[in-house]
């Protein structure tokens, strides 16, 4: 019992700092850089992992490899930061909380993996918490940054359904760092083309970079693959909710957004909905095969993952 409880703290530590992300991109990280801050963020962490995992691509790895950093790292990093910055920090967090949502009916649309009437049952009731929390919202809410948010969950829920096809072959930690390594040095050419040099960050920026590279993108996905290792998928899933909680809560508590019954509802719904919706494992699962299965959170995060949830 001990042991369970020291590893549910341990992943615990991956969707709080995904959550967390929202928040720490809003309010300190340059809100006209999101090429360099998505490529600061992936290129450090991939290095840091592979580090931590030190095996090369082999054979096909080396080009899925390059696609799966270019979906699930390079654009999906850029559009989250967008989003980020764009959203109140709680509208953000709990918009991203769809995307398993949106990744299964991806899915169900490009290689015809049909969900259990629950599991669809389960995306209505959260898509419409969204939608519950984003109408009733006081004050405008950034057509912007929900365009970034919906392209992020796309673009994810695509590099997913790939990682699914091609999850043979590979580590799943290692495979991590490669596709966040790839996805860093895709992004350093556009990032010096598009935004110049990099940001000169003062030392609360400084920081905050630390924080999202280290604590958000490499501690969150080393705890969080420690936890599909070491404890049975409902409960990583179930952890996985922990990332929309901490952004509401830090944007209520410490940006001062406020959320009204209305609000808070659509947030219920919306983890409802992800509850519902998450896919039942089978009665009896080996390490390997928990190796593989997909968080419950937006960054960030995949399968293999790319996370955060953001």
């Amino acid at each position: 019992m001990e042991a369970n409880l020291r590893w549910v703290l341990l992943t615990a530590v991956a969707p709080v700092a995904w959550g967390a992300n929202y928040y720490v991109t809003r309010e300190f990280l340059p809100a006209d850089r999101p090429l360099w801050g998505a490529a600061l963020r992936a290129l450090p962490a991939g290095l840091i992992l592979l580090a931590l995992r030190p095996r090369r691509p082999r054979g096909a790895w080396w080009w899925r490899s390059a696609v799966l950093g270019l979906l699930n790292t390079a654009v999906f990093f850029v559009l989250l930061y967008v989003a980020s910055q764009l959203l109140a920090t709680s509208v953000a967090s709990t918009v991203m909380a769809a995307s398993p949502l949106a990744m299964m009916l991806i899915a169900w649309a490009l290689v015809a993996e049909r969900p259990a009437r629950a599991h669809l049952v389960g995306a209505l009731v959260g898509l419409g918490g969204v939608g519950l929390m984003l109408l009733t919202r006081p004050g405008a809410v950034s057509l912007p940054g929900l365009a970034a948010s919906a392209a992020a969950m796309l673009v994810s829920s695509c590099g997913y359904v790939l990682a699914g096809r091609w999850r043979d072959g590979a580590d799943v930690l290692a495979s991590t760092s490669w596709q966040l390594t790839a996805g860093g040095l895709l992004l350093l050419p556009v990032a010096a083309a598009v935004e110049g040099a990099p940001p000169a960050p003062a030392l609360p920026q400084l920081i905050a970079f630390g924080y999202v590279t280290l604590v958000a993108t490499a501690l969150a996905f080393a705890a969080w693959f420690a936890g599909l290792r070491h404890l049975p998928a409902g409960t990583v899933g179930l952890l996985g909710l922990l990332n929309p909680l901490t952004g509401v809560l830090l944007g209520t508590a410490v940006a001062g957004e406020g959320l009204g019954p209305l609000q808070l509802a659509g947030l219920a719904m919306v983890l409802a909905g992800v509850v519902l919706g998450r896919p039942r494992a089978p009665a009896r699962r080996g390490p390997r095969d928990f190796a593989h299965a997909a968080p419950a959170s937006t960054v960030a995060p995949p399968r293999p993952p790319c996370r955060d949830t953001p």
